[in-house]
């Protein structure tokens, strides 16, 4: 069986959202468009995204190191959002393993969003329909597009190729070496909703050097309160919140010029 799925590199994603715009642009003039933007420029914007990237500092001081984390839908081999559905508009593709919505079926009960462990699924308002990624199935089928540019967008926009895209069903195609090479992982395996979509996890982090590991009880102390000290007093679990030292406030150009303007 074939199951067409997306493979994320972690460890070369830049957070550029280059596959978000490009998936944007693609899409909301496609098959599954148009996408929704509801005050694109307001104080309160919100809107369809099949792709959206979310940015994590990991690690302790000081060696952390910020974490780009792509989401869109996982295209589950047991995807739990298709048998709940009471029209049958969400269903997963037997050729290829995508799993779609027909929007001339779906009643927008949201019954697939709140089945969806990954919280993958988006809500088009103006037009009262579920929609999702369909990695971009009119895009990689269509003949008159030459055959190495037959992806999904995203996979074509990224700058630093942290995106690939196969069968991961087949053991010789590149997204499955990959995923053997350097131990991909599918998020929450413990659901059993067995995701297509998967993660090549980052390197691991580099030992600090002897400066840093230096530096790191020089700043503590310096601090006069540890972050877990304050955060736990922030929190009610520790007494009133302790003050870091005094600093010296004092800076030598900006006295200089009071006392001239005295």
């Amino acid at each position: 069986m074939t199951q067409l799925a997306l493979v994320i590199d972690l460890d070369v994603c830049v957070g550029c959202h280059a596959c978000v715009t490009s998936c944007k642009q693609w899409n909301t003039s496609g098959a599954a468009g148009p996408l929704s933007d509801i005050d694109p420029f307001g104080s309160e914007t919100s809107g369809v995204f099949f792709n959206r990237v979310q940015s994590f500092e990991v690690g302790s001081f000081p060696t952390t190191e910020v974490v780009h984390f792509p989401k869109s839908c996982l295209h589950c081999k047991d995807a739990p959002c298709v048998p709940v559905c009471p029209t049958g508009a969400s269903y997963k593709r037997a050729e290829d393993g995508i799993v779609l919505v027909d929007a001339d079926k779906c009643i927008g009960c949201k019954y697939c969003s709140w089945a969806c462990p990954y919280g993958a699924r988006e809500f088009d308002e103006p037009r009262g329909v579920m929609t999702k990624c369909t990695l971009c199935v009119d895009r990689i089928y269509d003949t008159s597009i030459p055959e190495s540019r037959r992806k999904p967008a995203c996979v074509n926009a990224c700058p630093t190729n942290a995106r690939l895209f196969g069968d991961v069903d087949d053991p010789q195609s590149e997204v499955s070496r990959a995923i053997a090479e350097r131990g991909g992982f599918a998020p929450m395996p413990e659901l059993g909703t067995r995701p297509a979509n998967q993660y090549l996890p980052r390197r691991t982090m580099r030992e600090p050097s002897a400066q840093a590991q230096t530096a790191q009880p020089q700043a503590q102390a310096s601090s006069g309160v540890s972050l877990r000290d304050w955060l736990a007093a922030l929190l009610g679990l520790g007494g009133d919140a302790p003050q870091p030292a005094q600093q010296d406030l004092s800076h030598p150009i900006r006295d200089a010029a009071s006392a001239a303007q005295r």
